[in-house]
């Protein structure tokens, strides 16, 4: 088949997020497209200095603030990272070769491609989020398609790294929050093949600017052992008091995984709120089981009204934070802290909520998740 004919893997290529969502875009039906990535690399190694983890959503409605005008997508089995299960951390192919074939063979002509089915000249791109193989590839590919415009993908890769399969919408979304009404947006994906897609921007879309601020904010810290551990790169013995079994419970998961993902909490007939719910209320005066609504903790501002700092339990980044906290809508729940920064947790600090690992079965391979209360505003990350 001719390499034009279009390919779909929402799994294992580095486009699978354009591709999906370039899938979303041709339907007819609201789709949410989210990707994450989180990539093994030896520790020193190029990749572990460049990869970034990360993730990404894309909601594609009827009356969103951009459209699709043009699209096109290549299909080519071109090696330029060796990985796979027996060798889960990357090997690079050479450079030269990588930019050379990808720049020339398939990302400027798949551009061009989608250029032209939209009907739209070079010079009338205002902004490009195209992913790159390699850092600083986009002066080359903007000479080969004659487009001036400024790339997102780079700023991205810069601030955060190169985010795999979340790095086509994270950079969409930077693109988004620049754009004005009426500019037109090129994304390109690399991976076994290209994909490329011309939005036109109609007005505002939601949660674009909250991309941008998630790069100027966050915690840094210059410890490389606490970094290696807390990827998994290095494996330290933590003593006897991390040897505990965290196996996950498939009966407690299914009864109860809505509520802990969702983290949904139950309001009672007198509007009292609590988190987990119950057959029957906690509040003192309940006499037996009453029916409960569904409350969503999750975006409730709260407070923090104890807190202790725990150096005798085992977690992987010690201190273990946990103490009570008050949300806004009158739930109280005992609660783990994360995110401390070098100001310690204070009773009185603004909270928010943030889907976190809970813990992590070794055995069996297998985290589970659950919310953890942070700070509610994040330093200033430099520049």
């Amino acid at each position: 088949m001719d390499s034009a004919c279009r390919t779909v893997d929402v799994a294992g290529s580095r486009r699978c997020a354009s591709s999906a969502l370039l899938d979303a875009l041709l339907g007819r039906e609201t789709s949410l497209i989210t990707s994450g990535e989180k990539r093994p690399a030896k520790a020193g190694s190029p990749f572990h200095l460049s990869f970034g983890d990360g993730g990404a959503a894309a909601l594609v409605a009827p009356d969103g603030g951009a459209r699709l005008i043009g699209h096109a997508s290549l299909s080519r089995d071109f090696i330029d990272i060796y990985s796979s299960r027996a060798h889960p951390t990357p090997y690079a192919y050479e450079e030269r070769f990588v930019r050379e074939i990808g720049t020339r063979d398939i990302i400027a002509p798949t551009i061009k491609a989608a250029l032209a089915n939209a009907g739209v000249e070079p010079g009338d791109i205002a902004h490009v989020a195209v992913v790159e193989p390699l850092a600083n590839m986009w002066r080359d590919i903007a000479k080969a398609t004659g487009i001036t415009a400024h790339n997102h993908a780079g700023d991205l890769l810069a601030a955060a790294g190169d985010l795999g399969a979340a790095h086509a919408l994270f950079a969409l979304a930077l693109a988004l929050d620049a754009a004005k009404p009426g500019d037109k947006i090129l994304l390109a994906a690399f991976g076994s093949g290209c994909d490329a897609l011309v939005l036109e921007v109609s007005g505002p879309v939601a949660g674009a600017a909250a991309a941008r601020t998630a790069l100027r904010e966050g915690q840094l810290f210059a410890d490389y052992i606490r970094f290696l551990s807390l990827t998994g790169t290095i494996d330290l013995d933590w003593g006897v008091r991390a040897e505990f079994e965290q196996k996950a419970q498939a009966t407690v998961l299914n009864r109860y995984g809505r509520d802990m993902i969702g983290f949904i909490g139950g309001r009672d007939g007198t509007g009292n709120v609590q988190f987990p719910k119950s057959r029957v209320p906690v509040r003192p005066d309940a006499n037996g089981p009453e029916p409960m609504t569904d409350v969503r903790l999750a975006d409730v501002p709260a407070r923090l009204m104890s807190v202790t700092a725990d150096r005798l339990n085992f977690t992987p980044d010690p201190p273990f934070w946990f103490g009570l906290v008050q949300f806004d809508n009158g739930a109280r729940v005992m609660m783990e802290l994360t995110d401390a920064d070098e100001s310690p947790f204070t009773v009185g600090d603004a909270l928010t909520m943030r889907l976190r690992i809970k813990s992590f079965d070794r055995r069996r391979g297998f985290c589970t998740y659950f919310w953890k209360a942070a700070p509610a505003s994040r330093p200033a990350m430099e520049g």
